[in-house]
């Protein structure tokens, strides 16, 4: 796809040669040139071999002929190699012109079988389309001519100017650095479906000096949404879609970072369904994953937007309270029993499910300064609210003597 200089596109041996003025003078001159000669010598060459004036005048006028045959020669020679270097060039060039469109057949069902669209258009403001490949109608559901006719990729609709702005800014820093570029983006079809895709390419410039990229794009939104899922499954629970116990150790951890930096308060409430297992038991554990997966909803429905919900196993839950003391750790644990109670499940069946929850809550840095240590108070005052008749929520013991709570 590369724009080739005019040596590259079979007229280099036409530019080669001579223009047609300068062979005309050529021509001319060689010929003035013999005539001049001929003039200049034949007179006193024939007058020192021919004494007698009749024999002279016959010789004078077998001159003339032969002036006549000799320039005719001269001209024929010099013709003849003018055609005939014609010819040869005008053959080259037919081959030339045989293997580019061989050539050209060849890229063009190359690009047209390609899975995406090769492209080149002008780095400038609009990014002006010079070439698009029929692929983009299946990537992008824009025929190559109609985004031809659309003129730029401003007014193509694939993408807002915000977006195309940043991406040349992206474009224009990788080639600098590699020559190359590689990046992902999202363009949205002709249909309003938006879609990943993967430009590869390169800058080039152009005869008349202009920027030009081109290079080829594919959709990846197949491979973006594989990502994606595997991201989700690195740190979020499969069933309830809340995190998952690696990834909320981790968000415990950095909070308790930062309320240890900044000297705020952190708040865990550790939360355990009450006789789940019966659940499972009369139900089915269809029933129970649906009851699970309903109550896990409820509680990351009833929190901050800045707080933490995972499943740590089981029936067990998690909740992160960043910046949060006893006081409001304990009103936003009665808040999430008092939801999960109220609201039962509903099964398939029709049977209706009621769960209720005990809740443990430890408060940094009252009940501990570490992930560990917080952990296990939370851990033991779910237990205690258990021990307590379940359904109800309990704090855990200090672990030294404090004269102010942390809020």
């Amino acid at each position: 796809m590369s724009q080739g200089r005019p040596e590259d596109n079979g007229t280099a041996p036409l530019q080669a040669n001579r223009s047609p003025l300068r062979r005309a003078l050529w021509a001319a001159f060689v010929y003035l040139l013999v005539g001049l000669a001929w003039i200049g010598f034949s007179d006193q060459l024939a007058e020192a071999w021919v004494q007698d004036a009749r024999a002279l005048s016959e010789v004078q006028t077998w001159k003339g002929f032969l002036f006549v045959g000799v320039t005719g020669i001269t001209l024929f020679i010099v013709m003849f190699r003018q055609l005939r270097k014609d010819r040869l060039l005008l053959m080259v060039q037919v081959r030339q012109r045989k293997v580019m469109r061989e050539h050209e057949r060849q890229l063009t069902v190359l690009l047209n079988n390609l899975p995406g669209m090769a492209f080149r258009f002008r780095n400038d403001q609009l990014g002006s389309f010079i070439f698009i490949s029929d692929g983009c109608e299946e990537l992008t559901g824009y025929s190559a001519e109609e985004l031809m006719r659309k003129g730029s990729l401003s007014k193509s609709g694939l993408m807002g100017d915000d977006s195309r702005y940043a991406i040349a800014q992206e474009v224009a820093e990788s080639i600098r650095q590699q020559g190359f570029f590689s990046i992902e983006f999202p363009i949205t079809r002709k249909d309003g479906r938006d879609l990943w895709v993967w430009a590869r390419g390169t800058g080039l410039t152009d005869d008349e000096g202009s920027r030009l990229l081109e290079g080829i794009v594919l959709d990846v939104s197949r491979q973006k949404a594989l990502e994606q899922e595997l991201e989700e499954l690195a740190t979020k629970d499969p069933l309830t879609g809340l995190l998952n116990r690696r990834e909320l150790s981790r968000i415990l951890a950095e909070e308790l970072e930062r309320a240890h930096r900044y000297h705020r308060s952190l708040a865990i409430l550790w939360i355990d369904f009450d006789h789940f297992k019966k659940v499972n038991d009369r139900y089915g554990h269809a029933a129970g994953d649906l009851v699970l997966s309903t109550a896990s909803r409820i509680l990351d429905s009833s929190v901050r937007g800045v707080d933490s919900v995972g499943r740590f196993g089981g029936e067990e839950f998690v909740v992160v309270l960043p910046e949060m003391g006893q006081t409001e750790a304990l009103d936003t644990a009665e808040r999430l029993r008092q939801a999960v109670r109220d609201k039962p499940v509903i099964l398939a069946s029709g049977d209706q499910v009621s769960v209720t929850a005990s809740i443990g809550i430890a408060v940094y840095p009252i009940h501990g300064s570490c992930v560990e240590e917080l952990s296990a108070e939370a851990d033991k005052a779910m237990y205690r609210a258990k021990m307590q008749g379940r359904d109800c929520v309990a704090i855990a013991q200090p672990a030294r003597p404090i004269h102010n709570e942390a809020t």
